[in-house]
């Protein structure tokens, strides 16, 4: 029996589905209702437009799955597949209403996360060779983070946490809050202790006060070395001498993520995989478009 690839999503990645298609398509597609014989049914191809990463063609299939059931999917690549102008990733053929009406959800999830995938793979690649990984943050697009940390994994790199609830980030303002980087620490495992739970404890710091601090107090499992230079960075590390893992970040993209790797922090985090990245471009053009466009 095949599985159905809406229903092989997670389920709150269907929900979001679900909710974009409420609010895309509503009580109905009154342009395709009016203006294609219900009867008709066509072909069409999903066309990469620009050199990047593939990514979420099973989600573009769920979309369909879910919204377009009567139009058949079929793959011709794999998310995290590098692709060039003029390829083709996917072919769908079925009633020609349910693809127009099905083609922008569909694109804009694939658009968006190939856009990710894409940023992500360059700092994967600036990073050749240093050991060092990438990590996403926080920094993602409402209601579409479960989208955007996948595209992070299919472009080679790591989630850091999903949200607020499954690893303690020790950051700046929890530090002035709290008093002191030790009172944030031992705060925060005090508060582990009474709710009967363990999930990892980072510490951002802003200098190498901090770092002793975070190393003296005992209990951290990773320090996020904030806005430090890559001199900075390197200054920490040697003074660390791998007693904790090490994270960079602040302000990075994949132009300037080189010198960290060199410098030997174990990860950088970047926003910007998330909320800057432009969308990949790719359009859904029907049998008969493609067909010319070959010629």
């Amino acid at each position: 029996m095949e599985t159905d690839p809406f229903a092989a999503l997670p389920e709150p990645m269907c929900q979001a589905i679900a909710a974009a298609w409420t609010e895309d398509v509503g009580p109905g597609d009154i342009t395709s209702e009016a203006c294609v014989p219900s009867d008709a049914r066509e072909a069409a191809g999903f066309l990469v437009k620009a050199q990047g990463v593939l990514a979420g063609l099973d989600v573009a299939e769920a979309v369909f799955a879910y919204g377009a059931p009567d139009v058949a999917f079929h793959k011709l690549a794999e998310d995290g597949d590098r692709v060039s102008p003029g390829v083709v990733v996917a072919r769908v053929e079925g009633p020609a209403a349910q693809i127009l009406t099905a083609e922008r959800l569909a694109l804009n999830f694939m658009q968006r996360m190939s856009g990710v995938a894409t940023a992500t793979r360059q700092a994967v690649d600036a990073l050749d060779g240093t050991g060092t990984r990438v990590l996403d943050t926080r920094k993602t697009t409402p209601g579409l983070r479960l989208f955007e940390k996948r595209a992070v994994i299919i472009g080679g790199g790591v989630n850091h946490r999903m949200g607020l609830y499954d690893q303690i980030l020790i950051k700046d303002n929890h530090i002035d809050y709290a008093g002191s980087v030790q009172a944030a620490v031992r705060g925060a495992h005090r508060h582990l202790e009474s709710v009967g739970t363990n999930v990892p404890v980072v510490v951002e710091v802003r200098d190498l006060d901090e770092v002793r601090a975070a190393l003296e107090v005992g209990g951290v499992d990773r320090l996020l070395l904030d806005n430090f230079s890559p001199a900075q960075a390197a200054e920490a590390v040697a003074f660390i001498a791998g007693r904790i893992p090490t994270e960079a970040s602040g302000g990075l993209t994949p132009d300037t993520v080189r010198a960290y790797g060199e410098a030997g922090v174990d990860f950088v985090s970047l926003g910007w995989l998330t909320h800057s990245p432009a969308s990949l471009d790719i359009s859904l053009k029907s049998a008969a478009a493609l067909a010319a466009l070959q010629q």
